[in-house]
């Protein structure tokens, strides 16, 4: 539970952005009415949320459910609201249900393409993603050590012609 009552304040970033999603475009809304109907939803979520752990345990249950939720805004007598919330909530199952099938998918396909090339694990495709990196590190060193090579060679050639004039 919280331990000061602010804390069961609605943060106030997130009521501001639905007050300004409510109203039209040019209306402006002073603090004091934002903390009024800060106050007001997290009152309002509080007692929605004490209402439906009532219906949940009346069925003897100690997590809450949509449904519940459901009956709490039957019992508050916002039964208006049901319909569209029925709607919501069946929308988020159905997204849900989408999201874990998904992921089902992209496991099995994974475990499959494991399955198809026995013998090779993720770890020995890292392995040998890395070597050529290393190879290509070795060859740039050389490359390097073969520029220096020339740069010494030609600027001692030069050192020499300098050297030769005078």
């Amino acid at each position: 539970m919280a331990e000061k009552p602010e804390d069961l304040n609605l943060p106030a970033s997130v009521v501001t952005r639905i007050i300004k999603e409510a109203l039209p475009e040019g209306v402006n809304v002073a603090k004091e009415a934002r903390q009024a109907i800060s106050k007001a939803a997290s009152v309002f979520v509080l007692y929605c949320t004490a209402c439906a752990n009532a219906h949940a345990t009346k069925v003897k249950r100690k997590t809450l459910h949509g449904n519940d939720v459901l009956e709490a805004m039957n019992d508050m007598e916002f039964e208006h609201f049901v319909p569209d919330l029925k709607e919501s909530l069946s929308a988020f199952r159905k997204d849900q249900q989408e999201k874990k099938e998904s992921a089902a998918e992209r496991k099995k396909a994974a475990h499959a393409a494991a399955q198809a090339a026995p013998g090779t694990s993720e770890t020995s495709a890292d392995q040998d993603a890395e070597m050529p990196m290393a190879e290509e590190s070795e060859d740039l060193v050389t490359a390097s050590a073969e520029d220096n090579d020339l740069a010494e060679s030609s600027s001692s050639s030069a050192d020499k012609g300098t050297e030769q004039e005078s």
